[in-house]
């Protein structure tokens, strides 16, 4: 796994959201992005931690970032979750993992005493000029925009 760290370039990412539409780090030049990597769509902390973000939205807009979610996820259920619960920001459909692996989040975990490859739910703050500002690890999902707009 890679280890970004506050101060790196981010990675040159490119993915495709719930409604086939091509996001790439080049599109949010100019703006502060957040990069919300969570495990699964629908499940409780997921939802909890978009939810929360979503309920921010306008506190992030007004404070110039852009927000993009990103699971393995395929676009159907990415949309399905979009739609269920109003999104107001694009979810990449990461199924070959580029984009998790350009970021270091797909590796090894542990649950209930069995390892296994899945998603290490992170948040990357992104500034204007792709620099890596804050990378968030301890996510607390129901209080997450709290974690990134201090």
């Amino acid at each position: 796994m890679i280890q970004l760290k506050k101060g790196d370039k981010a990675p040159d990412f490119s993915g495709f959201d719930q409604d086939n539409k091509m996001h790439q780090l080049s599109d949010y030049a100019g703006k502060k992005l957040v990069v919300f990597f969570y495990p699964k769509a629908s499940t409780p902390g997921c939802t909890a931690e978009a939810c929360d973000l979503r309920d921010n939205f306008a506190r992030f807009e007004e404070n110039n970032y852009a927000l993009l979610g990103v699971s393995a996820d395929d676009q159907k259920k990415q949309a399905k979750f979009r739609d269920k619960y109003n999104f107001p920001f694009p979810l990449i459909a990461d199924e070959d993992k580029s984009v998790l692996e350009a970021f270091g989040v797909w590796g090894p975990k542990k649950f209930m005493g069995r390892t296994y490859d899945g998603i290490h739910r992170t948040t990357f703050v992104i500034d204007e000029s792709g620099i890596i500002e804050e990378v968030i690890t301890a996510v607390k999902t129901k209080v997450h925009a709290s974690q990134i707009l201090k």
